[in-house]
């Protein structure tokens, strides 16, 4: 990601960077369990001080991806992170994310084409080789 030479406001790029902030802020709220329920896009843009259309385009324009693209994929790197803690079943991983678990292993396999347990059995067996 980054805005490769392209001529863009600082205040775009500001923009950006306080959109990656409050995202990164939030996910580890929400995976410390400090808060429960995941946060809108909206209500990102709304810390921001702007319309969530501007946020959105801006974060495109500078970052290359949708905000919606990089909480999803921050959010599959979470996953994976808490699913190699073996201790922790799929489901209170699913309900620490704000998923429903049935949704949570869709949304999982969409991004990584394995399930949460396939992709915590792949690394189980890597860790015994």
């Amino acid at each position: 990601m980054g805005h490769k030479g392209r001529n863009i406001s600082p205040r775009k790029i500001e923009i950006a960077n306080r959109f990656l902030f409050e995202l990164d802020k939030h996910l580890t709220e929400l995976k410390t369990g400090q808060v429960e329920k995941s946060i809108e896009l909206n209500e990102i843009a709304e810390r921001l001080f702007i319309v969530p259309n501007h946020m959105s385009d801006t974060v495109r324009e500078v970052l290359g991806k949708s905000p919606c693209e990089i909480y999803e994929n921050k959010l599959v790197e979470i996953a994976k992170e808490m699913l190699e803690d073996f201790n922790k079943p799929v489901n209170e991983i699913a309900r620490t994310l704000d998923y429903d678990p049935s949704n949570f292993t869709k949304f999982f396999k969409s991004y990584t084409g394995l399930t949460p347990s396939k992709y915590r059995k792949s690394k189980t067996e890597y860790l015994t080789i």
